[in-house]
């Protein structure tokens, strides 16, 4: 079996579900919100255009966090919709209670494993872009096989998108950054928009944990590969 067929039906699990406190707001959004705004995990094709109800680009987020940034380019880009990702229900709940807020009409949220979704639910060039924004660094070495940007995680990525999409990747741990450079770069369907490291696109907004991490001395890397439109 080859690594990216293993990685198909096994795969290590890239985060841990946390106990976090979900308040009473998140919980409120996630009972009353989630319905409408929420797509559940099923073993089958996801009709994106059905989810949404209309043809536009679409972008897939894994891991929003607590969604303030997804939220903010959702809203400055409304030409586009947003797929969005992630396990711990007290950031699912924070963006749904975002989305009501602010009128967000193009994210769809799906709680559930991105792998599984990726794997199960998307068909193949039908994604315009990818957003992966601080993942879990899993910062010991002997963690470091749970990080979720490996090489047959990018070859079922990139099937999934459409030629001259791409993927954004942020990271503030330069040991990841280096690891997610030397894996994309390996992967013969992407090629870099950079000579290496990406300057920040105007479209993804600093983080307040990014803007502290600056005030720091902390440095950022982004990473912005496209899927080649031909060999």
């Amino acid at each position: 079996m080859t690594d990216t067929a293993d990685f198909r039906n096994r795969h290590i699990r890239s985060y841990v579900l946390r106990q976090g406190r979900v308040s009473p707001a998140q919980q409120r959004a996630v009972e009353t919100l989630l319905p409408r705004f929420g797509i559940p995990y099923s073993a089958r094709p996801l009709d994106l255009a059905q989810a949404f109800g209309r043809a536009a680009p679409r972008i897939l987020e894994i891991g929003f966090g607590n969604g303030e940034s997804t939220a903010t380019i959702a809203l400055a880009h409304p030409e586009n919709d947003y797929l969005a990702i992630e396990v711990h229900t007290p950031g699912v709940g924070n963006l749904l209670k975002l989305i009501d807020e602010k009128n967000i009409s193009n994210i769809r949220i799906i709680q559930h494993d991105a792998v599984e979704v990726l794997r199960d639910m998307l068909a193949e060039a039908s994604l315009d872009g990818v957003h992966i924004f601080f993942p879990d660094p899993w910062h010991k070495a002997r963690h470091n096989k749970r990080r979720l940007i490996q090489a047959p995680f990018v070859a079922q990525l990139v099937q999934k998108l459409k030629p001259g999409g791409y993927i954004h990747v942020a990271t503030d741990w330069q040991d990841y950054a280096e690891q997610v450079l030397a894996v994309l770069n390996a992967e013969p369907l992407l090629e870099n928009t950079a000579a290496d490291y990406a300057l920040r696109p105007e479209y993804r907004p600093l983080t307040k944990f990014e803007q502290r991490g600056i005030r720091l001395g902390h440095d950022v890397w982004d990473l912005v590969f496209r899927r080649k439109t031909l060999l």
